[in-house]
């Protein structure tokens, strides 16, 4: 059965569905997707580091159910990369003790062990009733014997491996796979303003707006005047003439185009025939995973194969850099290709018996989105087979064959790989996280792991200031609902050393946020005592902060996010690469603020005049009345400095005097007002300024093109957006004057409909802004009379003690408050009025809480990627080919590796510097001696020296406060000027100078570091 069909065979837990539980990754997949994954029962063989790894993702998406085949014993060395296993497990049947423990992730994915005795393989037997199979680590002729079922059947098929740094997976969905949205992309849509009518049928875009399309891709239209046949017409295929013209084929028995339109591009299915694994492994398809390795894909697939049969002749794998095991391996590869490179094969022998968490990591949440795209059918699956490795993270000393010896130690799977001498520097390491969210929780689980910070010397420090929510336990794996409300530092960091007990007391955790107000605690000595640093931040602003300190205190940092499918992952190392903030992303285009006011044409229009809406109603006003009533002078200081002092007075008279309500019907009589306002009498009044017939100065007309004319809307009390708007907006009013709310849908109907609603008649004057450059109409702003007569209706503060009103702060992930109700409701409304297609409550949630679309598979990934790199930084490695950012993107699927920038190179004279070079200072000198530096040992004259935001010192301050400030010794300065005492915890200042060379001219030079 395929995956588009399952949905409609089995019955799907929507509960499961629109929990908060899934709230991120609905964002990513969306609810069809979602239903067809919660009918797809899978099966994992292989309860191993990886096996365990793909489980977890698929757990936290929410699967039908998991089912694990793995009857074998727990060994000590499993405790390398099995992160659900515990040193009392060891002998214990390996499914039997992981199952329990996975089953905790989702209660509504039901975890089972197929059982088994030790030694007995899977069976084609075994494997019926489910719709994916995945084998990890499974011997090639059992692969074939089961692929070869797979294929015939109907059941997805997946097969992966990891040997230390290797990494191997091969997917199979059949001879006729249909992938729904292969790319998972939303579908574009764009304004046209014209279509030929002929054999090409070019359509041309609206200036300035690009139309994205690529050659294939189909679209269809709307609201097109004059060739009205192509207004939803069969999805028309497009070929790409420029960036904002395409051709749809063959209009030249349509009508002639007139104006308007809106394409929008139709996601079509597509088929996808994949090869069995015994044909595959004959005529390969290599997905490449980094091309600047774009021979070893093949070298690899002879490699893993003469892997397995070294495997099933000996009974065992090639020992740990072993030569005479190594060869064996090399000559069997050679025997399947010949052309296969000796080095790479030879280390894959070598790493045979390896496991590292982070490799299980990687291809762990590549496979698990492979199996989801099996289930779901979105997104495009990997074709056919990949290899990766990371070879480069070995360390520079390589180990021999003793340091690699299983010692019956936890981390024998990845001594293995790197040797009992580099262990210990894993071992020693200081590592700070910064955030332990979801990178965060993914980030300790490799750290323990691998056994980093487990020596008498090494420590992490972990900080977030956030508590553990509901819609974090898809993510976040090491949280449970019993943690709800909790710290996340804290029982993240109790979670792992439950996972490796040698990190007992190794983890301190804070709840500060690192940031200026906290210098105190995250000082120099604590800086100091640090090897490194890794951020698992969400925002960019902590983001460049902890770039700033690390470049400050010379730190690596490791840096990574994630944006549903997509990741990204950078080093910065000191002197050797590029910081964070060295490049930035464009700026997000901001919406004008005209065409959110008066000329919405898109949803994301009205979702952001709705949520303005949600301030200037429920917000600030309250806000307004209690500063009035709390603040001294309140209204002489603050309303002098506004140009809206009318609006702003008439404001805190309404809420406060005029119409303050009494009773709960009340906010419902208001919200029906509200209604009328916003929807009728406003966009009367619009039209009555701008007719549907105006023309502009050039006598085009003036609602064309990205101008959609809009239409007032009559209150219906039986259509359900008209109601959930007044049901919404009359509780969000109640709340701000405590009064208690109502839910019953009849009450609300009842009051709306007897409202009586004056009579609205348009005003003539009333000059409407037209393009952000325009200046801001000053319509009716009434004078000093005006404002006089709204302030004698105010009563007295000293009159209300103690009254104040309940401003609402926004919350978008509390179903019951009414917010995202609201904005729904006002967008959609807006939405009627211009002729918009609206958005479900889900799109509204989204976009008006800015919400960043997140899956567990792709931040597993990622982390992996980090901390591979982190085994370099950890080696010292000083070559900037050694590291690698990368970038990938799960859905199409997509991996990009780079080597990082080195930093830009500055001078002055003949000296060269970058930013990570400093002058420093030593005990506190005085200003004239830094100065008296400059010139003699630079030859450069200091005209201007500044820190912070105080100008200490300057060449035209004059000679009397040059004599003063020139002796004074450099903290007092700094105090002198800026009038505030330096803080206790402050050992030094950052100082910038501006200067010039011998010639006159300016040159920049690095920062100045002066220690007090």
């Amino acid at each position: 059965m395929s995956a588009t069909n399952l949905s409609s065979a089995m019955d799907v837990d929507e509960a499961a569905i629109d929990e908060g539980l899934y709230s991120r990754q609905l964002y990513v997949l969306g609810h069809e997707a979602m239903k067809r994954m919660a009918a797809s029962n899978v099966l994992i063989v292989g309860a191993n580091g990886l096996g365990v790894e793909i489980a977890k993702n698929i757990i936290l998406a929410g699967v039908k159910s998991v089912t694990i085949y793995d009857p074998e014993p727990v060994k000590v060395s499993d405790l390398s990369s099995q992160f659900f296993l515990r040193k009392e497990d060891v002998g214990k049947s390996r499914a039997e003790v992981t199952v329990p423990r996975l089953a905790e992730l989702n209660a509504y994915v039901p975890v089972r062990n197929l059982g088994g005795q030790p030694g007995q393989e899977i069976s084609v037997d075994l494997i019926k009733g489910f719709q994916v199979v995945v084998l990890t680590r499974v011997p090639l002729s059992k692969q074939l014997e089961i692929n070869n079922w797979t294929h015939e059947n109907g059941v997805h098929f997946i097969s992966t491996d990891t040997r230390g740094l290797f990494g191997t997976a091969f997917n199979d969905f059949g001879p006729k796979f249909t992938c729904v949205d292969p790319t998972g992309e939303q579908p574009l849509s764009g304004m046209i303003v014209s279509v030929d009518k002929d054999s090409e049928g070019v359509v041309t875009c609206l200036d300035e707006t690009r139309h994205g399309l690529e050659d294939g891709d189909f679209v269809t239209f709307s609201e097109v005047q004059g060739m009205t046949e192509l207004n939803g017409c069969e999805p028309r295929k497009v070929t790409v003439k420029g960036p904002y013209t395409f051709a749809i084929g063959d209009t030249s028995g349509l009508s002639d185009y007139k104006s308007g339109g809106i394409f929008t591009q139709v996601k079509m299915p597509k088929i996808l025939q994949f090869k069995s694994l015994r044909e595959s492994l004959k005529e390969p398809e290599y997905f490449i995973t980094d091309f600047s390795k774009f021979d070893r894909p093949a070298t690899l697939h002879a490699g893993f194969q003469a892997l397995s049969q070294f495997e099933e002749q000996h009974k065992r794998s090639p020992r740990p850099r072993n030569a005479e095991d190594a060869a064996s391996v090399v000559a069997l590869a050679k025997k399947i290709d010949a052309d296969a490179d000796e080095k790479i094969v030879t280390e894959l022998a070598y790493q045979a018996t390896g496991d590292i968490a982070p490799i299980n990591a990687v291809l762990g949440g590549f496979v698990a989105q492979e199996v989801l795209k099996a289930c779901s059918a979105k997104f495009h699956p990997m074709i056919q087979n990949l290899y990766f490795d990371s070879l480069e993270s070995l360390p520079s000393e390589v180990p021999t064959e003793a340091d690699v010896q299983p010692s019956g130690s936890r981390y024998d799977a990845q001594i293995a790989v790197f040797g009992k001498k580099f262990q210990e520097k894993i071992a020693n390491f200081r590592e700070f996280l910064v955030g332990s969210g979801a990178i965060g929780c993914e980030m300790l689980k490799n750290w323990s792991m691998m056994g980093l910070a487990a020596g008498p010397n090494g420590k992490i420090t972990v900080t977030d200031l956030d508590t553990i929510e509901k819609s974090n336990l898809n993510r976040q794996f090491l949280f449970r609902p019993k943690d709800l409300g909790k710290f996340k530092s804290e029982v993240a960091a109790a979670a792992v050393a439950a996972m490796n007990p040698d990190l007992e007391g190794k983890i301190d955790t804070k709840q500060e946020a690192v940031g200026p107000d906290t210098e105190n605690i995250y000082d120099a000595d604590f800086f100091a005592s640090l090897d490194g640093v890794t951020n698992a931040l969400d925002n960019v602003k902590a983001r460049q902060y902890m770039d700033q300190r690390c470049v400050f205190y010379l730190k690596p940092l490791l840096e990574s996010g994630t944006l549903g499918t997509k990741g990204n992952t950078q080093v910065i190392v000191p002197h050797l690469t590029e910081s964070y903030a060295s490049s930035q992303d464009p700026p997000e285009k901001e919406t004008p603020v005209c065409t959110v006011k008066n000329f919405p044409n898109q949803i994301s229009h009205t979702i952001e005049w709705a949520r303005q809406q949600f301030d200037a109603l429920f917000v600030k006003p309250p806000q307004s009345v209690n500063s009035y009533l709390s603040e001294p002078n309140f209204l002489e200081n603050n309303l002098k400095y506004s140009g809206q002092v009318k609006e702003q007075v008439e404001q805190i008279v309404s809420y406060l005097v005029t119409d303050k309500p009494l009773t709960f019907e009340e906010c419902i009589v208001w919200a029906r007002l509200q209604f009328e306002e916003q929807y009728n009498n406003s966009i009367r009044q619009l039209l009555y300024s701008l007719p549907k017939d105006a023309v502009t100065s050039t006598g085009q007309p003036f609602w064309s093109g990205p101008k959609r004319a809009p239409d007032p809307l009559t209150f219906d009390s039986n259509n359900p957006t008209h109601l959930q708007f007044i049901i919404a907006a009359a509780n969000l009013r109640a709340y701000n004057y405590g009064l208690r709310g109502e839910s019953d849908p009849a009450v609300f109907k009842k009051i709306a409909d007897e409202v009586i609603v004056p009579e609205f008649t348009p005003k003539s004057g009333v000059k409407v802004q037209i393009n952000d450059n325009d200046p801001t109409p000053q319509n009716d702003s009434g004078g000093d009379l005006d404002v006089q007569g709204y302030l004698k209706k105010l009563p007295p503060p000293s009159s209300l003690v103690g009254y104040r009103l309940n401003p609402v702060e926004f919350e978008k992930d509390d179903d019951t408050n009414h917010h995202i109700d609201f904005i729904t409701a006002a967008s959609n409304l807006r939405a009627l009025n211009y002729g918009i297609s609206p958005a479900d409550r889900h799109t509204t949630k989204q976009i008006a809480g800015k919400i960043i679309p997140a899956i567990a598979t792709t931040t597993s990934l990622v982390t992996g990627l980090v901390c591979l790199e982190l085994y370099k930084l950890i080696d010292r490695k000083s070559k900037l080919e050694d590291y690698k950012n990368g970038f990938v993107n799960l859905a199409l699927p997509f991996f990009g590796f780079s080597e990082p920038i080195a930093p830009k190179k500055n001078k002055y004279g003949d000296t060269e510097w970058t930013l990570w070079d400093r002058f420093e200072f030593k005990n506190d000198p005085t200003l004239k001696e830094i100065v008296d530096w400059f010139h003699r040992e630079h030859k450069l004259d200091v005209s201007m020296v500044s820190q912070g935001v105080s100008m200490l010192w300057s060449s035209f301050i004059g000679k009397k406060k040059s004599e003063e400030r020139l002796p004074m010794k450099f903290s007092k300065l700094v105090e002198h000027v800026s009038k505030k005492p330096i803080p206790p915890h402050t050992k030094h200042l950052i100082v910038e100078v501006m200067v010039s060379d011998e010639e006159g001219e300016d040159v920049e030079v690095p920062f100045i570091v002066v220690h007090i």
